[in-house]
């Protein structure tokens, strides 16, 4: 009986392993798809325009829309860019909630909310 505990609990604390081994990076890619009113959008086609990688050492890495001014420079292309940032703080809400929801029973103790 005790066997099977210990099994199960092995068993457990390896997925959770796996799990925050796969969630030691974090890549959020927002694209785009060219939409007209004579077809429908074909979303295979859709090409980046951001990407953010963060990885659990808190080491990241951000490639932001930018077009060329009216001079020249390039700019920010703000609306994108904040389309790419909302969908950053989503990813990283969603992925600490789910290490809480794993790691919480784990370590048997409350987290702060």
């Amino acid at each position: 009986m005790a066997t099977d505990y210990v099994t199960s609990l092995k068993n457990a604390a390896a997925s959770v392993a796996k799990y925050i081994d796969d969630a030691a990076t974090m890549e959020v890619v927002t694209k785009f798809v060219e939409i007209d009113s004579s077809a429908a959008p074909n979303f295979d086609a859709a090409r980046p325009v951001a990407r953010t990688i963060i990885k659990l050492d808190a080491d990241s890495e951000t490639v932001i829309p930018m077009r060329k001014g009216a001079a020249g420079a390039l700019e920010v292309d703000n609306a994108l860019f904040e389309i790419h940032q909302a969908n950053v703080a989503t990813a990283i809400d969603y992925r600490a909630s789910l290490l809480d929801a794993m790691l919480g029973p784990i370590l048997g103790r409350e987290r702060p909310t």
